[in-house]
């Protein structure tokens, strides 16, 4: 496994991370357990969650699955890079009572010490908003992020799902603040399939020294061989996939990606991992693992080298927006 660091900073993290959002939901408390053994036996350090997975009256069960098995052995939480989020409402589920969500120093505050509780840790890693707080200023907010720092409960800040001015916004204020680092990593929507984070939120992240971390670099399935696994297996596509697949133009589209891809004796899925490792500015994607077979994919997707031919035949597939300002000025 290679390892790169995280944006700015000084912490070495592997060029895939591991997501959980399956834990729970999904995946069972055991196997979960085997798929982070398996990601840490690979190489694999960087594990990515948040408090609300799990989902409705389960919110916070994965963040639970993963303490659990920090709680195995001191080594596991010693070797992994911990990143998790805040943002969504974490009151019982059906339930709206006030400062159980979003980003006000109270929130924070109360959901730091929960999500540290689930984890069975004394300290976060990588502490990620979840999504952007229209109401709440980031002078609130940094200043609560200061003292969780002061206490050691976490070490870094990122963002996920911001766009590219609130990731200016956000550190030209920290760097008003004396000690504050501002935040050192995105994660956003980003694939072969869905390339407008390249118009200014990747930009955004470079000119600032974050690293990216793109989440659904599958986007949902439909670049891991959806219309090969039809034919083949008369498995069909579901959700965002097969919505997309309704579609004619992006139907052909992605027949066009399965073609070329076999054409040059790989696997849809795992290309698509290795031409997000090859993007400038980013970190490495986030994979979520159902099961042991599809971590082992995504393992063999981080040692693959794309050819010049390959990267142009893929860029022929699914053009991006271009440099920016150029992509929507002359």
């Amino acid at each position: 496994m290679e390892y790169t660091q995280l944006g700015r900073t000084g912490l070495k993290v592997s060029r895939l991370v591991l997501g959980t959002m399956n834990f729970g939901p999904q995946t069972d408390e055991a196997d979960s357990h085997a798929i982070m053994d398996a990601a840490l036996d690979a190489g694999i350090n960087f594990f990515d969650t948040a408090n609300v997975y799990g989902w409705g009256e389960n919110k916070g069960r994965t963040e639970q699955i993963i303490g659990n098995w920090f709680a195995k052995s001191a080594a596991h939480r010693d070797k992994v890079v911990l990143a998790t989020k805040v943002y969504g409402n974490m009151a019982g589920d059906g339930e709206t009572w006030p400062n159980h969500d979003k980003l006000s120093a109270l929130n924070i505050r109360r959901a730091v010490d929960a999500s540290l509780k689930r984890l069975q840790t004394d300290y976060i890693d990588v502490y990620q908003f979840h999504h952007v707080d229209r109401r709440t200023p980031f002078e609130e907010i940094w200043q609560a992020i200061d003292v969780l720092v002061q206490q050691g409960k976490i070490l870094y800040v990122g963002s996920s799902n911001f766009p590219g001015y609130k990731i200016a916004q956000a550190n030209e204020i920290a760097a008003r603040r004396d000690g504050t680092i501002g935040l050192v990593s995105e994660q956003c929507l980003y694939n072969l399939a869905e390339r407008r984070a390249e118009m200014e939120v990747i930009p955004a992240a470079q000119e600032y020294g974050l690293g990216v971390i793109p989440w659904s670099p599958l986007h949902g399935g439909l670049l891991g061989g959806v219309i090969k696994k039809e034919v083949e297996g008369g498995r069909r596509a579901g959700g965002r996939a097969a919505d997309a697949l309704a579609n004619t133009t992006i139907r052909a589209q992605i027949q066009a990606y399965e073609d070329l891809l076999d054409k040059h004796g790989l696997e849809p899925g795992e290309a698509a991992l290795a031409w997000l490792l090859t993007r400038p500015g980013v970190t490495g994607p986030i994979v979520g693992p159902r099961t042991a077979e599809q971590l082992e994919s995504a393992i063999r997707a981080a040692e693959l080298e794309l050819s010049d031919e390959l990267l142009t035949g893929l860029d022929e597939i699914f053009p991006g927006p271009g440099p920016s300002p150029e992509a929507f000025a002359w």
